[in-house]
């Protein structure tokens, strides 16, 4: 089942990306966050943190359930294809996949002391810049910002997003995420006044996508 959904200046589909992104003219910039193959859809989740009895942490760890779409990363052919659609790129997880030689790498230091998640995760991009890094914690209910979360098992903090998207566009042009998720990428986008266009193929996160880059909208009119 495909749809459209047209939410301020947000474009979203609901449907395979492989088939939606050659209909879609080019843009100024993709940033995305495909599955890596890491397995954080199969209930990864639930036993996070308890080797270093991390429970302060992660108390309420959810319960995303066992999901098979993170078992393997996205194809390659399908990350080049995105990757083409737009003049500049980021692609988190861009270290799980051969991408071209890059000397800006954007470094999200996640804080996490000591636990069994990554300090840091990498996103590749084809900016011509120096390695730039983002300091913002996001472990269970230790964070650096009062945000939304437990929407998506691989769910990034709506101010990383807005990092990235400010590394590789300007107001009113058009970022693209083709592995939209719950929607975080447009939501900054909305914050930024960027345009955007979103694709999801899970009907689940599509609607929470719509859900809450409509609140992000609804929000700044209220600040207009």
């Amino acid at each position: 089942m495909s749809r459209i959904e047209l939410i301020g200046n947000a474009t979203l589909y609901l449907g395979d990306c492989r088939e939606i992104l050659p209909t879609l003219p080019k843009v100024d910039a993709v940033v995305t966050d495909p599955p890596y193959g890491i397995g954080e859809a199969a209930g990864k989740n639930k036993t996070r943190g308890k080797q270093f009895g991390n429970s302060r942490a992660l108390a309420h760890s959810k319960d995303y359930g066992d999901d098979r779409w993170d078992d393997e990363p996205v194809a390659q052919d399908l990350i080049d294809l995105a990757v083409s659609r737009a003049s500049n790129a980021v692609v988190f997880g861009g270290n799980y996949y051969r991408m071209p030689p890059a000397s800006c790498w954007l470094v999200w230091d996640k804080v996490n002391g000591d636990s069994d998640f990554a300090d840091c995760e990498l996103a590749w991009t084809n900016l011509d810049r120096a390695v730039r890094l983002f300091r913002f914690m996001w472990n269970g209910m230790l964070r650096d910002a009062k945000e939304r979360r437990g929407d998506h098992p691989t769910q990034k903090p709506v101010r990383v997003m807005q990092w990235c998207i400010a590394q590789c566009s300007a107001a009113d042009e058009t970022v693209l995420d083709p592995f939209m998720g719950s929607g975080t990428t447009g939501v900054a986008c909305a914050n930024l006044g960027r345009k955007f266009i979103g694709i999801e193929i899970d009907p689940k996160y599509f609607d929470i996508a719509c859900e809450r880059i409509a609140a992000a909208y609804a929000q700044g009119r209220l600040f207009a």
